[in-house]
């Protein structure tokens, strides 16, 4: 367990600077802060640090405090001196929430934290308690930041993380896949990774993560608009009647239609190398890459007519045409007969 070599710095008294962890760092400390609205992200941080403190004292004494409904004293009561000098961890949830007795309680207790105790405290997002958490980024004290992850390349680094961590290897396909099949949910998102670290025998690539995830109603969109944007209509407009019999809804894969379309039209605009365009972009490179050779097929004039016509399809798949179904094979045909246009010039 990580111990401080004496009493940490008066809260509110030093000017460093936050000490922010990953989560996939997070360690035992004096007071660690687990702050934002990823719960998915808060849960690993704290698994982490009761793994750590258990591996160092298998005695560990954990106790978990409410602070919404928290009553004065009881954090200095839970501090104390154990009778047989166990080490203690103390989980303090609920901070968003926190009432005065728990700030007053807990200001106090930054002034001089135990040593030998881990003090993790849990905050879930908004300004409720902002003079503790501005005191604990004073503090020196470890700050896991655990925002949701909303942009496909923060998910797709995400898989590359995890994979990275676990010595296993993952193709870049095979990332985009996976993102595409389960990234609506990060905890889904990482048990997938999981899933596959266990089962897979050699390095993942997009025909594994098929096997394991291709019937997800995400991998089938993104599996519907590759084929149109590749200019394979047949093979687009039979993968979209076989969601429909399946019970796949139209909105998604409209929507991953235009969204591998506003890609493509993101990065036709730009000049330079897969590196310096997705740092500008706020893409991954692999991403980049792809999109730099699916634009081969396109012309200005082409990919302008097919981003029309699923724009069409989206407002007509929400409640604007009688027939759902039919407005997205138009728009497919569109789609497809878009991507062959710089070929038949």
């Amino acid at each position: 367990m990580s111990q401080s070599s004496g009493r940490q710095p008066k809260a509110g008294r030093s000017s460093a600077p936050a000490h922010l962890v990953d989560f996939r760092r997070a360690a035992p400390a004096p007071v660690v802060l687990i702050s934002g609205p990823e719960d998915y992200l808060a849960a690993r941080a704290l698994d982490s640090i009761r793994r750590q403190a258990r591996a160092a004292d298998p005695g560990l004494e954990v106790t978990r405090l409410d602070a919404q409904s928290y009553t004065s004293g009881e954090l200095l009561l839970v501090t104390s001196p154990s009778l047989f000098g166990e080490r203690k961890l103390i989980e303090a949830h609920g901070l968003e929430s926190m009432n005065e007795d728990f700030l007053a309680d807990t200001l106090a207790y930054l002034a001089t934290p135990e040593p030998d105790i881990v003090l993790v405290l849990r905050h879930a997002g908004g300004t409720r308690g902002k003079k503790l958490l501005d005191a604990v980024k004073a503090s020196g004290a470890p700050v896991v930041d655990c925002q949701p992850l909303k942009k496909d390349s923060d998910k797709a680094a995400f898989v590359a993380a995890e994979f990275k961590g676990s010595g296993r290897r993952i193709d870049r396909d095979a990332i985009d896949a996976l993102v595409a099949a389960v990234g609506s949910s990060l905890a889904e998102l990482g048990a997938a990774c999981s899933q596959l670290q266990l089962d897979a025998t050699s390095t993942v690539d997009a025909g594994t993560v098929e096997k394991y995830f291709g019937g997800r109603v995400e991998a089938t969109a993104f599996k519907v608009a590759d084929a149109a944007l590749a200019g394979k209509s047949a093979l687009a407009l039979s993968s979209f009647r076989h969601a429909l019999e399946t019970g796949v809804d139209p909105v998604p894969i409209v929507a991953a239609i235009a969204s591998k379309l506003r890609t493509l039209a993101k990065v036709a605009g730009e000049q330079g190398s897969a590196q310096s365009i997705a740092r500008t972009l706020g893409m991954q490179p692999w991403l980049v890459e792809q999109a730099q050779r699916d634009i081969r097929g396109w012309t200005p004039a082409s990919l302008a007519t097919a981003i029309r016509a699923v724009a069409e399809a989206d407002a007509e798949v929400k409640g604007l045409a009688r027939d759902p179904g039919y407005a997205v094979e138009r728009a497919l045909t569109v789609v497809s007969a878009s991507a062959r246009a710089r070929q038949r010039a």
